[in-house]
C-alpha cells in the first residue's frame, strides 16, 4: 500500500505538472509578468485572519484553486488592482476558483475595513496577515504579489506587480490554468 501511495504521488506530481504547465502558459501579452513555478511547490500553511479575527489557513481551501493576492492600503499598485480582484472573484467562483486578497497592513482590521468601504469593495473577503508571516513563508518579495494555487495546495506560478486580473483574456487564462 505504501508503494502504491508513493507511486501515485510521483505520477501525480510528474504528469499533472507537465499538463498543468501547458495549461498555465498565458498567451503572449496576457499577464506578461507571470512566472510558472519550477516543479511542485507546496504552499505554506501559516495562519492569517478574517474580518471576524478568526484564524484561517490556506489548507482550509484545499479542493478549490486560489488566486492569492498580497497587498496593502499604502501600496499604490495594490490600490489600482484591488477593484479588478473584487470584480474577478464572482466571475471565477463557478469555476471552483477563489480569490483571496490578504492585507499586509500592520495597523489591523480597522484600516482594511475603512479601505474596503471607501473603495466600495463588496466581493472580496477582508483578510489580514499583519505580521507578514504568510507572505514571507510564501517567498513574497514585494507588493502586490499574486500566487496561483491548485486544488491540492501547490503553487502553479506567481506574478509580482500589478495586473489586469479581470480582463477577458486574463479570466480565460485563470479558468484554463486553475479551473476544474
Amino acid at each position: 500500500a505504501a508503494m502504491l501511495m508513493v507511486l501515485g504521488s510521483f505520477i501525480y506530481t510528474h504528469f499533472s505538472g507537465e499538463a498543468q504547465s501547458e495549461q498555465c502558459e498565458p498567451e503572449k501579452g496576457v499577464l506578461p509578468k507571470f512566472m510558472l513555478s519550477e516543479g511542485p511547490l507546496k504552499v505554506p500553511d501559516n495562519i492569517f485572519h478574517d474580518n471576524n479575527q478568526k484564524e484561517r489557513r490556506l489548507s482550509n481551501y484545499l479542493g478549490r484553486s486560489l488566486v492569492l493576492n498580497f497587498w496593502a492600503t499604502w501600496c499604490a499598485p495594490c490600490i489600482k488592482e484591488m477593484p479588478n480582484l473584487d470584480r474577478l472573484r464572482p466571475i471565477l467562483t463557478s469555476s471552483n476558483i477563489d480569490v483571496l486578497a490578504v492585507s499586509e497592513d500592520r495597523g489591523g482590521l480597522h484600516i482594511v475595513r475603512k479601505f474596503y468601504a471607501a473603495n466600495n469593495l463588496k466581493e472580496l473577503e477582508i483578510l489580514i496577515d499583519p505580521k507578514g508571516k504568510l507572505l514571507r513563508a510564501a517567498g513574497g518579495r514585494g507588493l502586490p504579489t499574486t500566487i496561483l494555487i491548485d486544488q491540492q495546495g501547490y503553487e502553479v506560478g506567481r506574478l509580482l506587480g500589478v495586473a489586469d486580473w479581470d480582463a477577458p483574456k486574463s479570466i480565460h487564462f485563470l479558468k484554463r490554468c486553475l479551473g476544474s
